[in-house]
């Protein structure tokens, strides 16, 4: 056990020395890119009480910066139903913010577009369950599509393409 905690120790003073400190720092800067995101409010993520990648999303989320209120509940469908999400479109937790749904494993990135530019839409999803997306391997090269739905994107057009 001393080997690991000596390792925790010197491991950051050792990155500094061997020039690795850049590649430590990205993680920082993306963090600190998102800490405003507490401001459009509490976030209502609705999700099933024994889901894994549901719960890792959420943790993903507060890490980027969100307040997260959590909804365990058996019947998720109830609240995709309620908020006019496709069915086309259904994933396994839905997420309330700011006036928006949020379907599934949406990517922060496009989390932050939709409440930056608040276009006249009902929500954005991630259809099913892609590998790679956040909580389901969060993989930053994976590549799937964000859907628009409602408002002036209607039956549903592509909002941001991860992975790209």
């Amino acid at each position: 056990m001393k080997l690991v905690k000596t390792i925790r120790t010197f491991a950051p003073a050792a990155a500094l020395a061997l020039g690795l400190a850049p590649f430590g720092s990205v993680g920082v800067a993306h963090a600190d890119s998102h800490s405003d995101m507490a401001e459009h409010g509490t976030m209502h993520v609705t999700k099933s009480p024994t889901c894994g990648c549901c719960g890792a999303w959420v943790a993903l989320a507060r890490e980027e910066g969100y307040d997260i209120e959590v909804t365990d509940t058996r019947d998720v469908t109830s609240v995709k139903v309620e908020n006019d999400v496709p069915g086309t479109m259904w994933s396994c937790h839905t997420a309330m913010i700011d006036g928006y749904v949020v379907e599934g494993h949406v990517p922060f990135a496009a989390l932050t577009k939709l409440l930056e530019e608040r276009p006249e839409i009902t929500g954005i999803a991630v259809p099913g369950m892609p590998g790679g997306s956040p909580g389901m391997g969060n993989d930053p090269t994976a590549r799937y599509d964000v859907i628009a739905f409602g408002g002036k994107a209607g039956e549903g057009e592509v909002f941001y393409q991860a992975g790209l």
